[in-house]
């Protein structure tokens, strides 16, 4: 029955990835709107132009750190992270980290030179968590490597656009694959696919307190009208913030499950 699930999985990811190919070979260039860079809330305190968007971002440099430190205390004994695929947590909390500080960068004077630095990181932490979703349901006999190819897809597709843009013929096709495509998969990976540890609704609230922040990322001005003092953008900066925490917390408590077959530890 399992084996059947996860057969149905993989054809579902088959499908989408080769719509998503259709889809990126099929469309013309994607440049960055130039109105992105406005955000609802401008206001500055003292000397910190737009105050709230810089300092929402605090939360992911402190959950970063959190989790490199957990890390660091457990890596000799840890049973609730996967040893041979071990580099991709430190990649992933390392690049939570690096987001706050690349995301408040970007906020202090938000243009395409700047948001070079908020996509790196977030990139590098987005793949890495793929890469650990992929090791702990589908196969870590195939997947303990996969970080390393995924944060080379997602680091040049940053810079793939950052180049383009300079050059004019600006296209962020590539860098929507990044952003998108876990997205559409990883919610198959966790219906489908039989987990290696407990509790996966660590990663159920991590996905949904992402899909929150998009909408509130797109509907900035209006949470920000709704809310009076902050916008929808700064509360999009802690609400996944919110979700790495809980799912450290996952972390620290979950248990091996049986082992599988081609689980290799």
């Amino acid at each position: 029955m399992n084996l059947r699930r996860e057969t149905f999985g993989l054809i579902l990811m088959a499908l989408i990835a080769a719509i998503t190919l259709i889809v990126v070979v099929g469309l013309d260039r994607i440049p960055q709107n130039p109105e992105y860079h406005d955000f609802s809330d401008s206001i500055g305190y003292f000397w910190l132009p737009n105050a709230l968007n810089v300092l929402s971002n605090i939360p992911f440099v402190v959950v970063g750190t959190y989790g490199l430190v957990w890390l660091f205390q457990n890596r000799a004994n840890s049973l609730s992270i996967v040893k041979s695929n071990e580099i991709a947590y430190w990649i992933f909390f390392g690049g939570t980290t690096l987001v706050g500080l690349g995301s408040g960068y970007y906020h202090i004077a938000p243009n395409n030179e700047t948001l070079v630095w908020d996509r790196l990181p977030m990139t590098v932490a987005f793949m890495a968590f793929y890469a650990i979703i992929l090791c702990e349901f589908v196969s870590e006999k195939w997947f303990r490597l996969v970080v390393f190819p995924l944060l080379f897809f997602g680091v040049l597709s940053v810079f793939y656009w950052w180049i383009s843009e300079s050059q004019g013929v600006g296209d962020l096709r590539y860098y929507a694959v990044v952003q998108f495509f876990p997205m559409l998969t990883i919610p198959i990976i966790l219906l489908f696919f039989k987990p290696k540890f407990t509790l996966v609704s660590g990663y159920w609230v991590l996905l949904a307190s992402y899909m929150l922040a998009k909408l509130l990322e797109h509907f900035d001005s209006q949470f920000h009208e709704l809310f009076g003092i902050v916008s929808g953008h700064s509360i999009k900066h802690v609400l996944p913030a919110v979700g790495i925490l809980y799912l450290l917390h996952i972390y620290k408590t979950r248990k091996l499950v049986t082992l599988r077959p081609d689980h290799v530890n």
